[in-house]
């Protein structure tokens, strides 16, 4: 296990100040927690790898920055974002500029192509958070959030929609890195996915408590 390195203060200083309030925008489901979030487990993720902290820290601190232009593309939107933050050559040369923007591209979880570089693959794996309670709240977040005339079942066939697609044998969600818990909880996952009443039970207090704080 290699040691944590320290980070730049400097760089941690202009991203907590200029990037990370970006993701107030988003929806819940990627909001600045989130970016908090997959910003600690690739730092945790980096530890068992000989790379650079203060690239990693970046690109997790940017992977969603493109959702400002819609979901679709913002991976490739966000590569553009950080590759167009001049501000970064401060503390990176071009080359990492280039590799750092290519890990930011590579981190959707419907990509055809692996990861391009070590980079990519602990971003996109510590993107992946399968823990199955999470996943399915963060999945109504972002149902109600981009689908409002959807009543309850509507949501509950969307949210069942999402996990068969991307979580289920033979979904297109693909892990990266041998040292991540993932694999297990995916399993964990697609057993849950496996049982109706499990899956309907943990879909109905996700989408109760998610209402009840969009109207407090």
């Amino acid at each position: 296990m290699k040691n944590a390195q320290p980070l730049n203060p400097e760089l941690t200083s202009y991203i907590e100040q200029r990037i990370l309030p970006r993701y107030r925008e988003f929806d819940r489901a990627h909001d600045e927690e989130h970016a908090r979030t997959v910003i600690r487990r690739s730092l945790e993720l980096a530890e068992a790898y000989d790379v650079d902290a203060d690239m990693v820290y970046a690109i997790a601190a940017y992977h969603d920055t493109g959702l400002v232009n819609g979901r679709e593309n913002h991976h490739l939107d966000a590569g553009r974002i950080l590759a167009a933050d001049r501000t970064l050559r401060r503390w990176f040369s071009e080359e990492q500029i280039d590799t750092m923007r290519e890990a930011v591209e590579d981190h959707r979880a419907s990509a055809k192509h692996a990861p391009r570089s070590i980079y990519g693959r602990i971003v996109a794996e510590a993107d992946r958070m399968i823990d199955p309670e999470t996943i399915i709240r963060r999945t109504v977040q972002y149902g109600l959030a981009h689908y409002p005339t959807l009543d309850r079942e509507g949501h509950y066939a969307r949210c069942m929609e999402h996990l068969q697609q991307k979580y289920a044998e033979g979904g297109y969600l693909q892990l990266w890195i041998e040292e991540s818990e993932n694999a297990r909880r995916l399993e964990e996952l697609r057993q849950i996915i496996r049982e109706p009443q499990r899956i309907r039970r943990l879909f109905d207090e996700a989408f109760d408590r998610e209402n009840i704080e969009n109207i407090g």
